[in-house]
């Protein structure tokens, strides 16, 4: 198995692209430390579909990745079980869609606190504990840096920052053998996207009309890039901001 005898630490993974990371870095033989903020029942349910369907381990563990302490709670959670981190999936995020005139400074810092500084807390921990054997740090990001979505402002300025952090930490990382990369989701129909409303799944209509590949995407197709990037397969992989949209431009 690719990822046997890995850990993997994924962000946000108590449902939607999270949680499909989540089982397709397990079934590579990863063992799975699974945060959530608030969702600890769904957090469980991913957690206990692991442990039945794969032939390795995981646990949950809650955590506010926008708060340093908590951050690092969660990461010495991790190393008391399994006692070592090799992979970081930055995947906790926040997605709202207000047109600018509706942009408000409390959305504004909500956004940015999850999405650009939850995700550098994130890489400072995993730093520590992957400096002497490396690691693949994996950082979801979105289409909306390249394809201009309407009402996506906000989101769309806390993915292009973390594209940026992608590609400067690989540069600075890369002497300690920690790979950076970013995937960049097309639409995904997860049950995020299929609560935005009507307008969302007109929105979705379009999206998946303009994909050449004739659907939308899964949890499971982004969780397959994940596993690639995290395996030694892509070891001469590092700064790339890879989109997975089904050739969706």
């Amino acid at each position: 198995m690719e990822l046997k005898d890995k850990v993997a630490l994924v962000t946000g993974a108590s449902k939607g692209i999270g949680a499909g990371i989540a089982l397709e870095l397990a079934k590579a033989g990863a063992k799975l430390v699974i945060n959530y903020s608030s969702n600890r029942d769904d957090a469980q349910t991913i957690a206990n579909r692991i442990q039945n369907e794969t032939a390795t381990e995981a646990i949950i563990v809650q955590a506010d990745v926008s708060q340093k302490q908590q951050v690092k709670t969660m990461f010495q959670t991790a190393i008391d079980r399994f006692g070592r981190i090799d992979i970081l999936v930055n995947n906790a995020g926040i997605y709202t869609y207000p047109l600018i005139s509706d942009v408000t400074e409390e959305a504004y810092r909500s956004l940015f606190d999850v999405n650009v500084l939850g995700s550098l807390l994130t890489i400072q921990e995993a730093v520590q504990y992957m400096c002497e054997s490396g690691g693949s740090i994996i950082n979801i990001s979105s289409l909306a840096t390249r394809k201009t979505v309407h009402g996506a402002s906000l989101y769309a300025a806390t993915k292009a920052a973390l594209n940026e952090i992608t590609k400067v930490t690989a540069q600075e990382l890369g002497s300690m053998k920690i790979r950076v990369n970013a995937i960049l989701p097309g639409y995904v129909d997860t049950e995020g996207a299929r609560s935005m409303g009507e307008n969302a799944a007109e929105w979705a209509k379009q999206l998946v009309a303009a994909t050449p590949l004739g659907r939308g995407g899964l949890p499971s197709d982004i969780g397959r890039v994940a596993v690639f990037l995290a395996s030694d397969t892509s070891y001469w992989i590092t700064g790339e901001l890879i989109a997975a949209s089904g050739g969706l431009l």
